[in-house]
């Protein structure tokens, strides 16, 4: 019997050695120096001065805390790419509209709108925004079996106030990600999931400091994790407050990209909004003995919306919003380049010149993965067209932009959709325009019951047919406009429009000036006026930071077009040609005048990616050998010391 009872005592003591072995090796991790005089646990208390909220909760923790390891190294060793630039993924988040969702104004306005409208369904109102706009405040008192989060909860919440912080995406269930909309995220308790395989990471050291269990989560690196957000579909409610049974879909970012060619190909979210490169990188600050880990995403979480973050910027004191102005400048830049170099092509042409009418083409195709604009359906894109004449003076215009930001020539309710412009009271404008349940537009969410209009431009690959079509309704484009998403032979999937312009001459025979361009608006005024004719502090504060910001419209791209007066087309685009287009085989020539001095500087895809090529000179100009994928390129090349761009096909 006393051998029966030795046996599980000294089990228990192996046991608690081997505790003792882990804990002390841990603690000694922890607190040895690696770079410098100053052991883990110093340098941590050293960083906590940092302006972000350090908060744990029962499930969740804000990116203060992620900031010890994830953030700026000290030491400057880790988070720093080959040419020595930080790229600590905390500093590069805290000023993107992620970071700042919770205290975004124009958001906390409209969500005291809508409330105002139906105050009977505040609590579903504010739970369906907070759970998206603050996630981790509201699904922790939801996991917690608590009362709802509400807004008046939100000032006080400093997991609610950490916006879309580091564990709305890195602790979302692997499982059952992507299958799930509305804010209706679901969690996996202490697990956080990256990029890298479990055997590339030590564990270890993240579970004694922080509690939290690392390891690879394939939906980390692909879509779903944006799919619980990114759709959002509303319950629509009569003019009285009352349920009709109908659904309406508020934004389907992740579902247009899955009706795209990018789902098939492997272009997830994050290839764009998340640039990866190919650098090793040290992930954790002062673990120099950690071994680097590549591909890096870069936490930039780029969008479109310049004129938010402006707004953000010039706010960020009063919104107690903790980035500095040089981060958001970043931000912005990032935003700027994303939005003007890899989101929209266009080219102007002249089809035909009469004594009457002069007959201008303008193509547009979108390089995006998903609609643009897309997401929440405040957003639109506009197109202004000028044509002058020899002496400068205007022949015609269309889409001009008031000091009211208003577009010239819109409608009192909406614009509809135009395959041929030929008034100057017409202008092209790509939108989702709501309806109420008597067909009338409006701007209140929960009154939506569908789209009057949405002619944004949908992604290359997208299909009437596709089983998420239901998600991603056309609407308001007539049957008459045979080139929307469509090619010469009727096949879906071009992601492209093209807008007709037919201008009136009236016998002029001299020489034309032709402009497009594109501007991409986020908050128009007549989005505004319904939500203003309300009165709330939410409001009232949103009414006076957007009067007092720098509203005007964002261009997205332009092209222009010089027609002699004999009709010829005189532009330095249009002195190249490229041929044959589309190619077959690959090859292409691309050939100047005799004596024009030509360049062929890069290759891109139609996402904006830089390509490696094969060029080389021949008799004619340049041969140009595309990539083996058939697809949509764009050359850039140097004319006479102009930049040209020039669209290509390969079969």
């Amino acid at each position: 019997m006393q051998q029966h009872r030795a046996l599980p005592k000294r089990g228990l003591l192996l046991g608690g050695l081997l505790g003792l072995v882990f804990l002390f090796a841990a603690w000694n991790e922890a607190t040895r120096p690696v770079l410098g005089p100053h052991g883990r646990l110093e340098l941590g208390l050293l960083r906590s001065t940092d302006s972000l909220a350090v908060y744990i909760g029962t499930y969740f923790t804000t990116a203060g805390r992620c900031a010890g390891c994830h953030g700026r190294d000290l030491q400057g060793y880790a988070s720093v790419d080959a040419n020595g630039n930080d790229v600590n993924v905390v500093d590069d988040w805290r000023s993107t509209m992620m970071a700042n969702s919770a205290r975004d104004p124009f958001f906390r306005a409209k969500m005291s709108h809508e409330v105002l409208v139906n105050p009977q369904h505040q609590g579903a109102i504010e739970g369906t925004c907070l759970s998206c706009h603050a996630p981790l405040g509201y699904h922790e008192e939801r996991m917690l079996g608590h009362a709802p989060f509400t807004a008046a909860m939100l000032d006080t919440s400093r997991l609610g106030l950490d916006g879309v912080s580091c564990l709305s995406c890195h602790m979302q269930s692997e499982a059952l990600a992507g299958t799930f909309f509305s804010g209706q995220l679901e969690f996996d308790s202490a697990r956080v999931y990256g990029p890298y395989a479990d055997d590339q990471i030590n564990p270890a050291i993240m579970e004694f400091f922080v509690r939290f269990t690392p390891g690879f989560g394939e939906h980390i690196v692909n879509s779903k994790v944006c799919a619980g957000c990114h759709t959002l579909i509303t319950h629509t409610l009569d003019l009285d407050g009352v349920p009709t049974g109908d659904a309406f879909v508020e934004q389907a970012t992740y579902h247009e990209w899955l009706n795209s060619i990018y789902s098939s190909n492997g272009t997830q979210c994050n290839t764009c909004h998340m640039p990866r490169i190919d650098d090793p990188i040290i992930l954790a600050a002062e673990y120099a003995f950690l071994d680097p880990q590549t591909p890096f995403g870069k936490h930039h979480l780029t969008g479109a919306n310049v004129h938010m973050l402006q707004l953000l910027k010039e706010n960020r004191e009063a919104l107690g919003i903790p980035a500095t102005e040089a981060q958001f400048d970043s931000t912005i830049a990032r935003t700027l380049t994303l939005l003007t170099e890899r989101t929209l092509f266009a080219e102007l042409s002249l089809h035909d010149r009469t004594a009457d009418t002069a007959y201008y083409v303008l193509y547009l195709e979108n390089l995006v993965g998903h609609r643009f604009p897309s997401g929440y359906p405040s957003r639109r894109a506009f197109v202004t067209f000028v044509l002058l004449d020899a002496a400068g003076d205007t022949v015609f215009k269309s889409g001009l932009l008031r000091s009211d930001l208003e577009v010239e020539g819109h409608d009192a309710t909406y614009e509809p959709h135009y395959d041929v412009i030929n008034d100057p009271g017409q202008v092209q404008i790509y939108e989702m325009v709501m309806g109420d349940v008597n067909g009338n537009m409006t701007t209140v969410l929960e009154r939506a019951k569908e789209p009057l209009k949405d002619n944004r431009l949908v992604p290359r690959g997208f299909t009437t047919s596709h089983p998420v079509y239901d998600t991603t309704l056309i609407a308001g484009v007539p049957a008459s406009d045979l080139d929307f998403n469509r090619d010469a032979l009727s096949f879906e999937g071009t992601g492209a429009d093209v807008v007709r312009y037919h201008v009136p001459l009236n016998g002029y025979a001299g020489a034309l000036r032709a402009y497009a361009s594109v501007y991409y608006q986020p908050v128009p005024p007549a989005w505004n006026a319904e939500m203003f004719a309300y009165e709330s502090p939410q409001i009232d504060a949103f009414r006076s930071m957007l009067a007092a910001s720098d509203g005007t419209p964002t261009l997205v791209v332009a092209d222009s077009l010089v027609v002699g007066p004999v009709g010829i087309a005189e532009r330095m685009a249009d002195r190249v040609q490229v041929f044959p287009n589309p190619t077959v085989d690959g090859w292409v020539t691309v050939a100047a005048p005799a004596g024009v001095p030509l360049e062929v500087l890069a290759l891109y895809d139609v996402g904006g990616k830089r390509l490696a090529f094969l060029n080389e000179a021949t008799a004619r100009g340049r041969r140009v050998l595309l990539p083996e994928v058939p697809g949509t390129y764009v050359l850039h090349l140097r004319v006479s010391g102009s930049d040209v761009l020039k669209r290509v096909v390969r079969r």
